[in-house]
């Protein structure tokens, strides 16, 4: 079965001692207060517009002799249960009459079961990506057991969202998204889905956070709740309590796969966007700036004169991007996009997404102390980007010894044709190269050897006296840390605040 994904090893780690230093806890309190009247209401209202979703797939087995240790597959897995029984029932060599051992290494049908919700009447439905991935086919079970084959419109993968549709053979029942920003922290919520293959089943609880970030994907503002989410309630709706779709349930924290009270849910801002594109253009259309963004540390903030810390700090622009031609440049902050606050990097990053290709928007930087406002005509987010490899480095043993000077705890030499080729550092980088870092400096986990320092307190370097000239500056000035515009070998930019008393 497929469901409520469990999230990665350190984070179930992380919920096994969270629930074992809690037991005592758990145990000794008092019962749960009862939760809203309305509840059933809602319920009978909206039930019959979720649906389970049921999976097929064929998987080709292959043969290993004496039969090899069971692979290790993801919990919820539509795997999961065909190696079980694969695993733990098949004969061994010679085991079978006629050839049977021989069918126990067939291709075999295995099957999931997931859940969804019907969004339009002609037959829409809006599940999660993994609860259909791979499926050689698609059936939605309605709640009164009829069963129906479904059509994929599209899948969006960083959201783990996917959009079906159906014939339908009697009038359906549709629901509605509401308004996932207005959700307040202990707020009643509902979901309902196919829990081990358990269809129809209600639970209730609280909104436990709001915009939750747990590291799963590029744009992560999950809703966090404590209502019961169990495997196979993936892509399920999660209800406020008038009725509306506020979220789509996606994952779980859980040592054992089953509910501990810590669910996420896609909030419904995030899937009425998605769930558009992909019933308009079958993909993804997002906004894109063409620029790499880094956290304002409070380090970095302190030597930028931001205060309080906040925005994205621009650390790169793609010289075809829209950022380019609008003057944006490494070194800025970004702390408003098309009128909406930038608190931090994931801000920018989900707001240029959401964003309309094409749009003209104002984007408000902060260079050099000061607010500047930009114009950019938004430009359209490719998902075939390569990942670039790492430059190999080259033997040590370079021509010439540099002649180097000490600054901040780093070796320094100006860039010569040597150390380009000891370090594979492009033409078109300049600047000053870090030859060696002390350990016990501020810079011994963000800087290493073959670095090159551009700028110092966003000033340009050249050699090494440029670099502690303007370092002793920063430190006339009274300031705690200085700002390094830093790139690697391949030109890739990146900024780093090290502490100067």
């Amino acid at each position: 079965m497929t469901g409520a994904r469990p999230l990665n090893r350190r984070l179930r780690h992380l919920a096994a001692a969270m629930t074992i230093g809690a037991a005592s806890v758990l145990a000794s309190a008092p019962a749960f207060a009862r939760g809203p009247d309305g509840i059933a209401d809602i319920a009978e209202k909206v039930i019959d517009a979720v649906v389970n979703i049921s999976t097929s797939q064929t998987v080709e087995a292959k043969g290993g002799g004496g039969g090899g240790a069971m692979p290790q597959m993801p919990p919820g897995s539509p795997f999961e249960e065909f190696f079980d029984d694969f695993f733990k029932n098949r004969r061994g060599p010679g085991g079978g009459k006629g050839g049977e051992n021989n069918r126990e290494f067939q291709p075999r049908k295995t099957s999931s079961l997931g859940s969804g919700f019907i969004i339009d009447t002609s037959g829409i439905v809006v599940t999660n990506n993994h609860v259909i991935a791979d499926a050689d086919e698609i059936n939605v079970i309605l709640n009164d057991g009829t069963k129906i084959k479904a059509e994929l419109v599209g899948v969006d993968k960083k959201t783990d969202l996917a959009v079906l549709k159906f014939k339908p053979t009697k009038p359906l029942t549709a629901v509605k998204f509401g308004d996932s920003d207005k959700l307040r922290l202990g707020e009643w919520v509902i979901a309902i889905g196919n829990p081990f293959s358990l269809g129809g089943s209600v639970t209730a609880g609280i909104v436990s956070a709001r915009n939750r970030d747990i590291s799963q994907g590029p744009y992560d503002n999950y809703i966090q709740t404590d209502a019961s989410i169990n495997r196979g309630n993936s892509g399920g709706p999660l209800f406020n309590l008038e009725g509306e779709v506020v979220g789509v349930n996606t994952l779980i924290i859980s040592p054992t796969g089953g509910s501990i009270g810590l669910g996420f849910a896609v909030p419904s801002k995030t899937v009425s966007v998605v769930v558009d594109q992909l019933q308009k253009f079958g993909e993804l259309r997002r906004g894109w700036l063409g620029v790499r963004i880094q956290q304002v540390t409070d380090e970095i903030a302190e030597s930028l004169n931001i205060k309080p810390p906040r925005g994205a700090l621009v650390a790169g622009v793609d010289d075809k991007g829209p950022a380019k031609p609008a003057g944006i440049e490494p070194g800025d902050v970004v702390i408003r996009f098309d009128g909406k606050d930038i608190k931090d990097p994931k801000d920018l990053s989900r707001v240029v997404a959401d964003t309309a290709v094409g749009k003209d928007v104002d984007v408000v930087v902060i260079r050099k102390g000061n607010e500047e406002t930009r114009k950019v005509k938004l430009g359209r987010l490719e998902d075939n980007d390569k990942a670039k490899e790492a430059a190999a480095k080259t033997k040590d043993d370079p021509a010439e010894k540099p002649v180097t000077q000490k600054a901040l705890g780093l070796d320094l030499a100006a860039l010569s044709k040597d150390l380009r080729t000891k370090y594979k550092i492009k033409d078109s980088v300049k600047g000053v190269v870090i030859t060696g870092v002390d350990n016990a400096s501020g810079g011994a986990e963000r800087l290493t050897a073959g670095d090159v320092i551009v700028e110092v307190a966003q000033e340009a370097v050249t050699n090494p006296a440029d670099v502690k000239k303007r370092v002793d500056q920063v430190k006339k000035d009274g300031k705690k840390s200085v700002l390094l515009m830093v790139v690697n070998g391949e030109g890739e930019v990146r900024f780093v605040a090290l502490g100067v008393q």
